[in-house]
């Protein structure tokens, strides 16, 4: 893939991309947290929570894929300000070429900011009401990992309502 794939589309002003970057990057904390204790870091929990997340084992493929996929989901918002949400990528099989529908991506879009917002606020809210048995730096730690979690709706939200502006009328 060219880097001209990974520019933005001219008349995209600064704070929309910012927003989109930060999107794409809210997630890594978490996502190395996950990652980590997929692998059998602790991060300060005790064994017994390690055993009721069965990680090390198959609780780490949970852990992986949704790892992976909020990354991946993330990521697309960066489509909201480059090219390729405009026009399919050619490699990209039956589509390749076309231009991609601005209708359909601010409809997919508005329902990932009405359910990362809704995601965020549980898992935060969850995090801080949990009573995980561990070190009491862990609770800090996890409260660290998931707070960025707070801004991807709100962010999502805002280069969602650039992306339909600029985009105006295009079906």
């Amino acid at each position: 893939m060219n880097s001209a794939a990974f520019r933005s589309v001219p008349g995209v002003p600064r704070w929309a991309k910012w927003s989109a970057h930060t999107v794409a990057l809210v997630n890594i904390p978490s996502g190395v947290w996950r990652l980590g204790l997929a692998v059998g870091i602790p991060f300060g929990l005790a064994r017994s929570e390690m055993d009721a997340m069965k990680t090390p084992g198959w609780g780490s493929l949970y852990l992986v894929f949704l790892a992976v996929f909020s990354e991946a989901v993330a990521f697309l918002a960066l489509g909201l300000i480059q090219p390729w949400g405009e026009t399919w990528p050619r490699w990209i099989p039956f589509v390749g070429g076309k231009s991609v529908s601005a209708r359909k991506v601010v409809v997919v879009s508005s329902l990932g900011v009405l359910a990362t917002t809704i995601y965020a606020a549980l898992f935060v809210y969850t995090t801080f009401n949990a009573d995980m048995a561990g070190e009491p730096w862990a609770d800090w730690l996890i409260a660290a990992v998931y707070l960025p979690l707070l801004s991807w709706g709100p962010l999502l939200a805002v280069v969602t309502w650039h992306y339909h502006r600029r985009r105006g009328q295009v079906s």
